[in-house]
């Protein structure tokens, strides 16, 4: 294995993964495919379902169906048994308790089809897989970076490097590029996402440059997907330029479902309440990198402080707190506060009294006669104290890639030809998302499509 990056900050990405994992499952007896649950957990627990059905209605939906149906169908297929194969190579599941379930009636009720979770988040799924590559003997360089494929104008035999400075050669049969999308490189983002995404935050690693999808391209590789769209979500307005590993996912913020976006003008934007956040976060950062100023504050009252998700109390936000509105409007950073404190009387005065408020399911408590309409969880913003948080757009990664053979993971020509000896995986795979992403679905596409690939390639090497 081949690693950009230095042994400190390997691990791509999935590093700064959350760790929740989406997978179809239709009870509790497939969930005990990946984890342990004890009958008295069954008991007292809601899992819900996400059946191939539902899961594959996902993507279409958020897709605008512009999904490849083989690649999303294979995805779903495969979804389980991978969940289940990363058990069996030292990786461990948990029970999504913080993030996305809640306590009704006594009873633990899961929502947003996600009741499970990796131990430790994305950095623990890197240290699970770190582990069972040395157990099966498999050497990692690290500080090396994949500069061009050797390729001799019929087949890929191997790569060429910089290593530590020096140009080095690797030789193989096959090679399988999982070197991510172009999201931490500035010019590609503006290239192709379009001007103003050079002002976006990177959420991860800073060695996803597009290096991968360059030297695939040059050799002919048949570009696939969405190449303008990208997984970009709200972000601490000051985070640092990439990500850091000490910090891991938090500093997002995806409770705004339960409070208010507002832009530089003072104004909503969006329908904070339109889905769970796992189906509009991914979204919604891009259209906060549309407003002026590329930020928008989030702002709650004490009413949902309880809700609010476990990166919202962390050291390092950018954060203020006051006990009126009128105190706080001159507190946000940018924003015209006369228009701040008009938009929350017609916001207040626009939501639904006759409707009750549930944060586990979609509630319908919305509002009626302004826009943008809030169709879910909308409570009026009344109850002192009053919390915001200044947030901007972090690009999570791309989703332009290859195309690639649905059965083998093997990259395609632009002729639609097989490239002997190329595959590839994760982020580089073209056509799965456009648009929209729901939230989970990464990791799991990355083993399905790395397991895919990489016995593809060592049947390839054998024969």
């Amino acid at each position: 294995m081949l690693e950009a990056a230095n042994e400190d900050e390997h691990g791509g990405n999935s590093r700064f993964a959350g760790g929740v994992m989406r997978f179809a499952y239709s009870g509790v007896e497939d969930l005990r495919r990946v984890t342990d649950i004890s009958d008295e957990e069954a008991a007292n627990s809601d899992f819900g379902t996400n059946t191939r059905e539902q899961f594959l209605d996902v993507i279409h939906n958020l897709t605008s169906y512009r999904t490849d149906p083989d690649l999303s169908e294979y995805l779903v297929n495969s979804s389980l048994d991978t969940m289940a194969w990363l058990r069996t190579k030292g990786a461990r599941f948990i029970l999504n308790h913080g993030r996305q379930s809640g306590m009704v009636n006594g009873k633990r009720v899961y929502f947003g089809n996600m009741p499970i979770e990796v131990n430790g988040g994305g950095a623990g799924l890197v240290q699970y897989l770190d582990a069972a590559v040395k157990k099966a003997g498999i050497d990692i360089f690290y500080d090396t970076r994949a500069t061009s494929l050797i390729y001799d104008g019929e087949r890929v035999s191997g790569v060429r490097t910089k290593q530590k400075g020096k140009s080095v050669e690797f030789h193989a049969k096959s090679v399988v590029l999982a070197c991510g999308g172009f999201e931490a490189n500035p010019e590609m983002r503006t290239r192709y996402l379009g001007p103003g995404w050079e002002l976006a935050k990177v959420r991860g690693t800073r060695f996803n440059v597009g290096d991968g999808l360059k030297m695939a391209l040059d050799i002919g590789a048949a570009p696939c997907g969405n190449w303008s769209g990208c997984h970009a979500t709200g972000w601490d307005r000051y985070a640092p330029e990439f990500g850091d590993v000490n910090v891991g996912d938090q500093f997002q913020k995806h409770s705004y479902i339960f409070g208010l976006l507002i832009n530089a003008s003072g104004k909503r934007f969006v329908d904070e309440g339109w889905d769970f956040h796992s189906f509009t976060y991914a979204k919604y950062g891009g259209e906060v990198l549309k407003q002026e100023g590329q930020f928008a504050w989030q702002v709650f009252d004490s009413k949902v402080t309880k809700l609010l998700r476990s990166e919202y109390r962390i050291k390092f936000m950018t954060k203020v707190s006051a006990n009126t509105l009128e105190e706080l409007a001159p507190k946000l950073e940018g924003v015209n506060a006369q228009q701040f404190l008009k938009t929350v009387k017609d916001f207040n005065a626009a939501v639904k009294k006759d409707v009750k408020f549930d944060h586990t399911v979609k509630d319908g408590k919305g509002t009626v006669g302004i826009e943008p309409q809030k169709s879910n969880w909308a409570q009026p913003l009344d109850t002192p104290p009053y919390d915001a948080y200044m947030t901007t757009c972090g690009i999570t990664f791309t989703f332009g890639g290859l195309r690639i053979d649905k059965e083998t993971g093997q990259v395609l020509d632009v002729n639609f030809h097989p490239i002997a000896g190329l595959y590839t995986a994760g982020e580089m795979v073209g056509g799965l998302f456009y648009f929209n992403y729901p939230s989970g679905t990464g990791l799991v596409s990355g083993a399905v499509f790395g397991r895919l690939a990489g016995t593809s390639a060592g049947k390839a090497a054998k024969s």
